[in-house]
């Protein structure tokens, strides 16, 4: 009875090939000039028959086994196993690894493509190998030539897998109060001794061995975030005996169930020191910029699939009669396609998955940017770019794509709150990427505090600077006005409210944590209207040249009428919640909550 995830190959081109123009990019990209159109559009094509054939059949099905935890043993459910060892067999997981370490040195944003079909197909399976990506990067970035030598080249054929070990039960997204501590030991390694928790992918049967990047503390550290250190704890060493690290449990979960949520135990386990003492953190943000995105990528799934399933049910489903008359006559009823309200609710979806593609994809090439370029001007650009992005694809992502996913239920009406047809799995799936690698909320302090407000408006201005010039490129597009007027609008909104809360947290900082959110939400919705408009402006291009699909193009600029004339304007409740201030939050005393 569920839907059958078909990866949707069309808009993928489309944003890769259209709007973004990857070969012609690549072209100019020493590290990555060979990546061609053909190359890309194999690779996502094998990628999907993966998807489609191998994750989304097991999908339902780990989500109702779930993982078993037996003394520290952790099982995952039927059908993970041999998934799992076809993933590393095709070689997916080292797609955008460095060729040195058997890597197959494509572009990150292929790797991206890629995480998107496993994500919408079979979010808890993707975990496993996702978080590999992060603990690869960090080892690449920082390890030393030994530490390279060891661990790399498992870890990008997968036979390896890795972790993020950070969160504490005490601490969450504090990390400066972390408690597990690292002593030296007198062959250079580290006894890494602490616990702990909602540790994905901790434990588990798929490969040999669970490589452990890991925040603890040295004896002399300084308190707080400056004295936190990394290091390498793998769970088998080197010469294959069996580190002292375990796992004490498992976490029983709202969704995500396939996937193992693990409490870790490092009993003086052995451990080796990556990058510099006390800098732990710093390092570690190269592994966290990678979840971030990955987890702006599970909203985009969640738009996604919610999509799919919700516009097959509303063509079949028939109840009550259009308003305008009988659409279908010899039926006992029309499909419920035809009613506004059911388009309202598609229509949302659909414009937050394609929006919500472009930004992870476009995002992605900023990385691209970065690891191929040798232009250090363009690398600088692309790195602030992609610090100023990457929290509102995390928060405004995750948070529209939960959205999404509710739609989802309400489209199949009471057959959406039944398993069988696959809604509810993702509204539960999906409300987990609203709270780790940090919440909604600490990714919009990092936005409009850290950002924004930290750089004097400079990140920010760097941004609208790229919309400016695509409104003024655009101008005399009579075809684009409809699009242009409101989009420049918003642009300068956004300069003048940001301008406003700076002034009003110069004199009372609690005034920016009030705002944060619906700052957050209206940045999104703002960089979401720049896509679109791209997006128009490309499929009018197209439809003009003769080019392609015609009703392809036709849809795309519908449905960027849709998003300018029923969501954008939500960027006015928010800039309204945002001049009422912080004052009537702080107002109440704490004690007088209480009921």
């Amino acid at each position: 009875m569920a839907f059958q995830y078909k990866a949707p190959l069309r808009d993928m081109q489309f944003v890769m090939h259209d709007v973004l123009g990857l070969e012609q990019f690549y072209a100019g990209l020493p590290k990555f000039s060979d990546t061609n159109r053909e190359l890309i559009d194999s690779i996502v094509e094998a990628g999907a028959q993966f998807c489609e054939g191998e994750l989304a059949p097991i999908n339902r099905s780990g989500d109702e086994e779930g993982c078993h935890f037996d003394n520290g043993v952790v099982t995952t459910p039927k059908g993970f196993k041999e998934a799992y060892a076809k993933y590393v067999e095709l070689g997916f997981g080292s797609l955008a690894a460095e060729e040195g370490h058997g890597g197959q040195g494509l572009p990150p944003t292929i790797g991206i493509a890629m995480s998107e079909m496993m994500g919408t197909a079979n979010w808890s399976f993707g975990m496993y190998p996702g978080l590999s990506h992060g603990a690869i990067n960090t080892v690449e970035a920082h390890g030393t030539p030994e530490q390279k030598e060891t661990y790399l080249t498992k870890l990008v054929s997968g036979e390896w897998t890795g972790t993020m070990c950070l969160t504490e039960s005490h601490a969450g997204s504090d990390l400066g109060t972390i408690r597990t501590k690292a002593e030296p030991n007198a062959d250079g390694s580290y006894s890494v001794t602490g616990t702990k928790i909602f540790i994905s992918a901790g434990e588990h049967d798929l490969s040999e061995n669970i490589v452990h990047i890991v925040l603890a503390r040295l004896p002399d550290a300084p308190k707080g975030t400056k004295g936190i250190s990394l290091f390498i704890v793998p769970k088998f060493m080197p010469d294959g005996s069996r580190n002292t690290v375990a796992c004490g449990s498992i976490e029983h979960k709202m969704g995500i169930k396939a996937s193992a949520t693990c409490v870790m135990n490092f009993d003086g386990a052995k451990g080796f020191l990556i990058g510099p003492p006390n800098r732990g953190l710093n390092c570690m943000f190269t592994f966290m910029n990678v979840a971030r995105i990955g987890t702006a990528v599970q909203g985009l799934a969640a738009a996604e699939g919610s999509f799919q399933g919700a516009l097959e049910y509303a063509r079949d489903r028939l109840a009550m009669r259009a308003l305008t008359g009988p659409v279908a006559p010899e039926k006992e009823a029309d499909p419920i396609i035809v009613h506004p309200a059911v388009r309202q609710m598609l229509l949302t979806q659909k414009a937050f998955a394609e929006g919500g593609r472009l930004l992870c994809y476009w995002l992605s090439t900023q990385t691209d940017l970065l690891n191929g370029s040798d232009d250090e001007a363009a690398k600088k650009q692309a790195d602030e770019l992609m610090s100023f992005l990457t929290p509102i694809a995390k928060a405004f992502l995750t948070e529209t794509g939960y959205e999404a996913a509710n739609h989802g239920v309400q489209v199949y009406g009471g057959h959406g709150f039944v398993r069988e047809w696959g809604m509810e799995q993702i509204v539960r799936d999906t409300r987990i990427a609203l709270l780790y690698e940090g919440t909604t909320e600490i990714q919009a302090l990092d936005l409009l505090g850290r950002k924004v407000l930290q750089t004097q408006g400079a990140m920010l201005r760097n941004f609208t600077k790229i919309v400016h010039k695509f409104c003024e490129a655009n101008k005399d597009n009579a075809d684009m006005a409809q699009f242009i007027e409101p989009l420049a609008a918003v642009n300068k909104e956004w300069g003048d409210l940001t301008m406003k809360i700076g002034m009003k947290a110069m004199q009372n900082p609690n005034e920016a944590g009030a705002a944060a959110v619906d700052y957050m939400m209206y940045s999104g919705y703002a960089t979401l209207a720049y896509l679109w408009a791209w997006m128009a402006q490309v499929a009018q291009a197209k439809i003009a040249s003769g080019e392609g699909d015609a009703a392809f193009y036709q849809a795309k600029i519908k449905t960027a009428q849709f998003y300018f004339q029923k969501l954008l304007p939500r960027t006015k409740s928010h800039a309204a919640v945002i001049e009422n201030g912080g004052d009537v939050l702080m107002q109440m005393e704490a004690e007088a909550f209480a009921f």
